[in-house]
């Protein structure tokens, strides 16, 4: 099989002589097929995923499930005989949880089965509990003085958050996709979580708080929210209160497929007494409260480039109803694999390589943000160590192979990256924005000054289907998409390492981290 393309130096001859005027790489495409061929022929993909997915469970920050696959991710590293791994910890995150046991049930007008999830850090019912419903729409509940003046009506009811039926038409749109050329040619700046919604999120928060004391004080025996899109049996379950050590108890909470709420929205419309059970059994800790990252390298060989780091990562932390396969196993699966294949490959990079999985990251780059400010930059002073890190490289989108990457509005970088690439057309990778991408831990290093950029990758089902979703379990990875990422990611990392600079730098920016205490 060919495993590079034959027009490669014609390739590289053209983009030197281009309008860039750019500095010719030498780019090491032996080591790269090397990589290729070891992947194709002896992938540990599939083990990997197996161990962070099914055998770890879900890995809900600071969960016992997180502290399985840290431990595994550092007993593994140092088989395969990679230096320094360890866990290190970032800070005070805040209360352990994990679900002992949940159930629920449809009691009245018949019985009948509920698809249902507990929340994250959700309280108990200290047994299973029965009442009837009570639905608010969604400006209710946003409506504290409506809530407060309707107190009397939730005492011993399930207060449910339903809003208007999605409608009954056919969706044609496919649930899946991989991005067209067009697409990639015209990559706008994307963020999962834009700046805008940061406030209102705070701002929710702020009200949420406030209608949960009401519905406690009420004596409400549980929360029903039914979340974003929860429709074809997805149901998007989080939470991002009750883990802080300050935070006071909270109703149980509950998150529900959208099509049983609009059944019991139907049923009490029509005259319908609905009646509920559920037990809510979760197990709540502050043995330890801190926070913690998994760490692993491969030492540099250069006497004089060898203090000089290399960084790749992804986060290890999901949320609880799956096993967060795609957000993001699958980005630590990569990086994981990247850093076997250059070690078992024995190959010898100038620079020292850092692997990092990053806990935290659902409550807000917390492990990232974290590490930055322990070693790289914390306020405005910038630590020595920032100077030694060429650059970190992140994967966070879903289990989609790579199709380029996000500059980050690094200009000087676009050239090089572009040269990188062209050995891996074939696999369809070659874009390199300007557009800035964002919501993940490459923000972290971004912020600090340090060259840290975010893969693009194929969508897939990611965003309909899997993320924060009861459906991101093993079975959603796309194998072979992996594969691909781990071959990029492992070629993009030893290039960097053996490149005689560093890669190019952006002027750092002041002010605060957006996700400061978010």
């Amino acid at each position: 099989m060919n495993f590079l393309k034959p027009t490669f130096t014609t390739a590289l001859l053209l983009a030197g002589i281009s309008g860039f005027a750019q500095q010719q790489e030498v780019v090491d495409t032996a080591i790269f097929g090397r990589i290729r061929r070891a992947e194709l022929n002896s992938s540990q993909i599939p083990q990997i995923a197996h161990y962070i997915t099914d055998v770890s469970g879900p890995r809900l920050s600071n969960s016992p499930g997180y502290d399985r696959a840290a431990k595994w991710a550092v007993e593994t590293m140092k088989k395969w005989g990679m230096a320094n791994a360890a866990t290190e910890s970032w800070g005070t995150f805040g209360k352990r949880w994990e679900i002992q046991d949940f159930s629920i049930m449809m009691r009245a007008p018949y019985a009948a089965q509920i698809r249902a999830y507990p929340n994250p850090w959700s309280t108990n019912t200290n047994g299973t509990v029965t009442g009837e419903v009570v639905v608010l729409n969604p400006t209710q509940t946003m409506d504290t003085t409506y809530l407060a003046s309707h107190a009397a009506d939730f005492k011993g009811k399930f207060v449910m958050v339903v809003g208007n039926p999605p409608g009954t038409k056919a969706n044609f749109e496919p649930s899946a996709e991989r991005l067209a050329d067009t697409a990639l040619a015209n990559l706008k700046d994307t963020y999962m979580v834009p700046a805008g919604m940061i406030s209102m999120y705070q701002n929710y928060m702020k009200i949420f708080k406030t209608s949960d004391l009401i519905f406690r004080k009420a004596g409400a025996l549980a929360f029903i929210n039914t979340g974003r899109g929860n429709v074809n049996g997805t149901v998007f379950v989080q939470g991002n209160y009750g883990y802080h050590l300050n935070d006071p108890e909270t109703v149980p909470q509950v998150s529900m497929a959208m099509e049983d709420a609009q059944k019991i929205k139907r049923l009490i419309s029509s005259g319908q007494k609905v009646q509920i059970s559920l037990n809510v059994n979760g197990k709540f800790s502050t043995d330890d409260t801190n926070g913690y990252n998994v760490v692993g390298e491969i030492p540099g060989t250069d006497p004089k480039l060898k203090s000089q780091l290399v960084m790749l990562g992804g986060h290890l932390d999901s949320w609880q109803a799956a096993t967060g396969a795609t957000d993001n196993g699958a980005g630590c699966i990569v990086m994981l694999e990247a850093v076997r294949l250059l070690d078992s490959l024995g190959l010898k990079p100038k620079r020292t390589i850092r692997i990092a999985l990053w806990g935290g990251e659902e409550q807000g780059l917390l492990g990232s943000f974290g590490y930055i400010k322990k070693h790289y930059r914390e306020g405005e002073k910038i630590k020595p160590e920032q100077a030694k890190v060429s650059a970190y490289f992140n994967l966070d989108n879903g289990t989609g192979k790579i199709r380029g990457i996000y500059a980050q509005s690094n200009q000087a970088t676009k050239p090089i990256f572009e040269q990188w690439f062209t050995p891996f057309h074939d696999l369809g990778a070659q874009t390199v924005t300007m557009a800035n991408t964002g919501s993940t831990d490459h923000l972290s290093f971004d912020w600090a000054g340090i060259p840290g950029f975010q893969f693009v990758q194929d969508p897939i089902d990611y965003e309909t289907r899997t993320h924060h979703s009861n459906m991101d379990d093993y079975d959603h990875l796309q194998i072979d998409d992996l594969k691909q990422a781990a071959i990029i990611v492992a070629s993009f990392v030893y290039q960097a390492s053996i490149r005689p600079e560093m890669l190019p730098r952006k002027p750092v920016e002041k002010g605060g981290f957006v996700f400061d205490g978010f």
